[in-house]
Formats: structure tokens, sequence, C-alpha cells
């Protein structure tokens, strides 16, 4: 089986978390029976020869992060200028990653991925969403590895079918939602620990100011909703 794999990402594959899964994702595809290529779309200059490797392929997977709930922009633009296939047989499938650690946060965006194919003549071959990812560049190459170990199992499955299969939905794309357990934990003993992390994910990405710091001030606020609101104030 040979997988043409789009990756939706909008930042460049060198600080996209998107390129990373996608690394090890394909950990032991090349295997005498499977071989797969990479396109990124964060590089206009390879739009062309994903749109014909699109057009000449039967097995695809769009791997992309979810943004505001839904697909990038740059994927829209993409699809855009795609054609639809006269011959039937091609099969899609969406490997979608979010920061959010509920599955239930991409369900709007899979909803969408859904209709897709089949606008191009093809048909669905199942999303698979995995949260949790937001820390993947962030947290350090242990904990990186550790978060990037689904891919590669996941990999080995679709290998298998071509798909992402409910077998693979159910075991790897949890939890739909955190439990009472898990929200209480958070916003009681986990809280301050929780806090330490972002600061030093703040720290990593630059941030000087606390984490507390309010530029656009309640007072301002209610000035600005009243009419009153001075900017030089």
């Amino acid at each position: 089986m040979h997988v043409v794999i789009i990756s939706g990402a909008a930042r460049p594959q060198s600080k996209s978390n998107t390129a990373k899964i996608i690394d090890a994702f394909c950990v032991g595809l090349s295997n005498g029976e499977n071989t797969s290529e990479i396109w990124y779309l964060s590089d206009r200059k390879q739009w062309e020869s994903a749109k014909t490797a699109f057009a000449e392929n039967e097995n695809i997977l769009f791997a992309l992060p979810l943004y505001v709930e839904n697909v990038p922009g740059i994927i829209l633009e993409f699809l855009a200028d795609l054609s639809a296939k006269d011959q039937t047989g091609t099969r899609i499938s969406f490997l979608l990653q979010g920061g959010f650690p509920e599955v239930s946060q991409g369900r709007c965006c899979e909803e969408f991925l859904q209709m897709l194919p089949k606008k191009f003549g093809c048909e669905y071959s199942g999303t698979f969403i995995k949260g949790d990812m937001f820390g993947l560049s962030l947290m350090g190459k242990k904990l990186g590895v550790k978060l990037l170990q689904p891919f590669i199992q996941i990999r080995r499955l679709f290998g298998e079918c071509s798909y992402f299969s409910q077998e693979i939905i159910t075991t790897f794309s949890i939890p739909e939602y955190l439990s009472e357990k898990q929200i209480r934990m958070a916003n009681g003993p986990l809280k301050h620990i929780q806090r330490l992390i972002m600061r030093y994910i703040a720290k990593r990405l630059g941030c000087k100011a606390s984490l507390d710091v309010r530029p656009f001030h309640e007072v301002h606020y209610t000035s600005y909703t009243e009419g009153r609101y001075d900017p030089n104030s």
C-alpha cells in the first residue's frame, strides 16, 4: 500500500507538532509492503506536487491541527483548487490533533471532514482524533516521545486495513470527556502544578510578563462598553 500524506498545518515543518506526529506515524511504514510520501502545505512550493499526488493515488491521509474548532484556512485554500476524481476507489482519511485533552473538542471538525471526500469523488475512511498535544514541542524530548507513542501504534493498525478502523478510534481517541474526578483534580490538587507548567511553557515561548497580567483592564473594558474609553488613559 502506498499512502499520500498531506500536512494541513500552517506552521513551518520544523516548528509543527503535526509534522512530528506524521514522523511518528510513519515509523516502520517502509517495511517492503507499505510506502508513503509526505507533502507540507506550509511550503507553497509543494502544492502542485501535492495536487498531482492526490490525483494519481488512491490512499490519501490529511494530517491537520484543530484550529478554532475546525480546519486551518490553508487546507480550505488547497482544497479549493482540487478537482473531483472521475474514477472511484480513492479513500481519504484524516488525522486530527489538538491541544485540548477531550476528543469531543474535535467533533465539530470531524462532522465537516466527513463531508469532504464525497465532494471529490472519494470514499471517507475515518477520522482519528487525538487531543492533549499542546505540549509536544514544549515539554522536552522525553515527554514528546511518550506523547507520540500512540501514533506509532495506530500506524501499524492503519497499515493493515488502510483506514482508521473503529478499533483504532475506540482504543486511542480518548478521553471523549474528562471525568468528574479528573475535573475535580484539575480544579483542586493539580491546579498549582498546572500553573507551574503553564509558566514554564510561557517562558519557553518568550513571555516575560506574569500570567495574571491584564493588559485590557476591567475598568477600561467598562469604559469601552459605555463609550467612554480613552486609549491614552
